[in-house]
């Protein structure tokens, strides 16, 4: 048959199946392609390789306008914030696959007071409609509050060591992170963020932030260059950040992703932080320091906002059309001492 083109078509007729009454079952089924039973080998994935030698101009979160934040990073990862997604459209995506998220939290020291406004503000707007696991780690089991959790949300209170300074508390997060994962959480959870204590939600935090590995930009150094993010700046230590290199800075309060891969970034920084102190040195912002360094080299495949990452000592900018996780107003130099 000739087509309007003038080029010859073939047209096959296809019967439509009914069913078969007066011959067995056996009679009417089609044969399986024998290619649909095969199991294939796949090339091995291969991995992007960390380098040093990548330079490119730094990706700005305000480079459009003062009021319009960027919403994709020069390596095609998201950068989520208010109005980049359709939250029904995203539940009904996630809600069934039936979701466990973890959360782990530190509360050392004079830091168990947070604990209270931290799990009733995750109660009122941490993936809501979800499995939550919250894991508590404290030297002080006993200071610990009753909060009312929501069905299918857990509370599990991990009792740890506690230090006399808080940069050996900080340094030693990373090590507790992964040996946890090791030990149990890698069979309880999907997801998992690792937190800040004192720190509440104010807004709805949903699946928009889950990602494979997860990084929030740090409410102090959205706007600024490269050259003045409190990079460890020292050769002499594993976290050393050169002048030329970084994206965004990210702030250690908040950071997730993948079981697996949280796995693989909580080990890698600590074996980091190990390095530096075999060799008597101590980053300059401890974990956040080899955290940011890390992302350097394993990008996030999910950038979230600073509205994921704020700081109740600032005012709200107009680029940000709301706050969802942020620092309470505190007496550092009291919790410290």
């Amino acid at each position: 048959m000739k087509s309007l083109s003038g080029s010859t078509e073939c047209w096959v007729l296809v019967p439509v199946l009914r069913s078969c009454p007066q011959m067995p079952a056996s009679d009417c089924a089609l044969d399986c392609p024998e290619f649909l039973n095969m199991k294939l080998q796949f090339r091995r994935e291969k991995l992007l390789q960390p380098t040093t030698q990548w330079q490119y101009p730094q990706p700005k979160l305000l480079e459009h306008r003062p009021t319009e934040l960027l919403t994709l990073t020069p390596w095609l990862a998201p950068i989520v914030s208010e109005g980049t997604f359709d939250p029904e459209l995203l539940q009904n995506m996630y809600r069934p696959l039936n979701l466990t998220i973890g959360v782990t939290v530190f509360a050392v020291g004079k830091y168990t007071c947070f604990i209270r406004p931290f799990l009733e503000s995750a109660e009122k707007f941490f993936m809501r409609g979800y499995q939550v696991h919250y894991y508590l780690f404290t030297h002080d089991p006993a200071a610990v509050p009753r909060v009312l959790l929501g069905p299918g949300r857990l509370l599990s209170i991990i009792p740890i060591q506690g230090h006399s300074q808080w940069q050996e508390i900080s340094m030693r997060r990373m090590e507790t992170i992964s040996k946890h994962i090791a030990k149990r959480a890698h069979q309880e959870v999907d997801y998992l963020f690792c937190l800040d204590v004192d720190m509440v939600f104010r807004n709805p935090w949903g699946p928009e932030t889950l990602g494979d590995l997860v990084a929030a930009i740090h409410p102090g150094y959205f706007a600024v260059s490269r050259q003045q993010f409190p990079y460890e700046r020292r050769q002499v230590s594993t976290a050393f950040v050169a002048d030329n290199e970084g994206d965004f800075y990210y702030g250690g309060a908040v950071f997730g992703g993948r079981v697996a891969r949280v796995y693989e970034f909580t080990r890698a920084c600590h074996m980091a932080i190990l390095a530096d102190k075999a060799n008597g040195i101590m980053a300059a912002w401890q974990e956040e320091s080899h955290l940011n360094r890390r992302f350097i080299w394993h990008k996030p495949s999910t950038v979230l906002s600073p509205e994921y990452l704020w700081d109740d000592r600032k005012p709200q900018p107009p680029s940000l059309k709301l706050i969802r996780f942020s620092t309470v107003d505190k007496d550092t130099s009291w919790l410290r001492s």
